[in-house]
């Protein structure tokens, strides 16, 4: 009994770090409030100073009809992709992936932040519907 407990204890620390690990919608919807000034998602998001992220999980970068990027990521998308990875190197310090980027901001510094964030991002298809 004793070993059954323990399997199921050590099972139930593996979805849990995996869960953290994939970061949580409901607090990465807290942490976009600070981008929301910039950039809307949602099936009424519009293109703000920043291109609404319905979709953005996926997308090839410059994709946004009705946007006008910076030709510095323009230059640079030749094929690329915002997955996971991407957007996390570009939430934590946008100039290190595109330094001539129109994006002002900073960066999320928390690790945690930006996968919240990116989890919540993900919750959302093209169309701004949800997944």
């Amino acid at each position: 009994m004793q070993r059954l407990l323990m399997i199921a204890g050590t099972a139930l620390l593996a979805l849990t770090v995996q869960a953290s690990a994939e970061g949580d919608p409901a607090k990465g919807e807290k942490v976009f409030k600070k981008c929301a000034a910039c950039h809307a998602v949602g099936p009424e998001a519009k293109n703000k100073v920043g291109p609404e992220l319905n979709g953005i999980v996926g997308r090839a970068w410059g994709a946004v009809d009705g946007y006008k990027y910076s030709a510095n990521l323009l230059e640079l998308a030749d094929g690329k992709v915002w997955d996971e990875e991407t957007l996390d190197v570009y939430l934590t310090k946008p100039k290190d992936l595109i330094p001539k980027g129109k994006m002002a901001f900073a960066g999320l510094k928390k690790e945690d932040d930006r996968a919240n964030v990116i989890a919540y991002l993900n919750q959302y298809n093209e169309d701004g519907s949800s997944k």
